[in-house]
């Protein structure tokens, strides 16, 4: 009874398009359903913890109950084996997908561009505890921000930066490196996407900032388990010409991120026509077979429950018909 009763009310949240809340504490079997997202978004801890509490088995059921069908944690390392394991159960169960958590991230140093055995080291042994992790959490994405640009500052952690390396070597450094990664990688049909970030408003100085270039390192690679993960946001400011790009480099796109400019919340906040450029990802999708998730990375505009309720509408606007 309880089952039909939650088939009725999901088919009627699925007539009505509307974003229905469920409150935690009772019965999913009892709840009702939004209509699941055609698009994977994948919101992440804290996105719903108004409504959902602090803990994350919490957090993914709710968003679950509102019509979401994959889940992203950048944290994910940081978490106890058991709670990685009982988080990719948790998904499993829901029929969700995990989508990305970050595999190796460096903000300061260049790390991938300059030889230096210590930290060759260290980047190959933390790519072996992501394939442990992916495996804990049932991922297949993995972030890789391979450092800074070489620049011309004292020695700090081993790095010889006293002289300057031509942008050449730098990239055919990183590429070595890469390969390195994607031969761990690649035997567990595990995926580092390689994710370009803005020098604008973030991240100064580092190495990797326009889909260009992240195009060109993964097709020097030559590994498929080397791809770009397209973070719409950051490519907006770092530029621009967003479906153009996206279109240019496909082939090489693992994975998507969503945040609008300025103030990277929700679609509809900012300068992002998102219902144009989720509509374009849609229609590639249905011409080349793929579903990309689309991870939510930003925060919420507004505070409170209030502020969940309209980061949910948010993407109801936006996804396509």
């Amino acid at each position: 009874m309880k089952q039909n009763r939650r088939h009725f009310l999901s088919r009627a949240a699925m007539l009505a398009g509307a974003t229905m809340i469920s409150l935690p504490g009772r019965s999913r079997a009892a709840e009702s359903a939004a209509a699941k997202f055609k698009l994977r978004f994948a919101p992440h801890p804290g996105m719903f913890k108004e409504h959902a509490g602090d803990d994350v088995i919490d957090q993914i059921k709710f968003a679950a109950d509102q019509g979401f069908t994959a889940w992203e944690d950048n944290g994910m390392g940081g978490h106890p084996p058991e709670l990685q394991e009982k988080i990719g159960r948790t998904l499993a169960d829901l029929g969700m997908n995990m989508g990305v958590f970050v595999a190796y991230g460096n903000f300061e140093l260049p790390v991938f561009v300059r030889k230096n055995e210590a930290a060759q080291t260290e980047v190959l042994e933390k790519m072996k505890a992501a394939v442990d992790i992916a495996k804990r959490c049932g991922a297949k994405w993995m972030t890789v921000v391979p450092g800074t640009v070489d620049q011309r500052v004292k020695d700090r952690e081993g790095f010889n930066t006293s002289a300057y390396l031509a942008e050449g070597y730098q990239n055919a450094n990183a590429i070595d490196l890469l390969r390195r990664c994607a031969e761990i990688l690649e035997p567990h049909d595990l995926v580092m996407v390689l994710e370009p970030l803005n020098w604008h408003a973030n991240h100064g100085g580092v190495f990797l900032r326009h889909s260009d270039h992240a195009y060109a390192l993964c097709k020097a690679v030559k590994s498929p388990a080397c791809k770009i993960l397209f973070d719409i946001y950051h490519q907006q400011i770092s530029e621009g010409n967003l479906i153009p790009n996206i279109d240019l480099c496909w082939d090489e796109i693992g994975y998507f991120q969503a945040g609008d400019n300025p103030g990277r919340k929700e679609p509809g906040t900012g300068e992002i026509h998102y219902a144009n450029v989720f509509a374009h990802l849609a229609r590639k999708f249905s011409e080349t077979g793929r579903d990309l998730i689309i991870g939510m990375e930003h925060g919420n505009s507004l505070p409170g429950k209030e502020g969940e309720i309209a980061l949910i509408d948010a993407y109801r606007k936006v996804e396509p018909q």
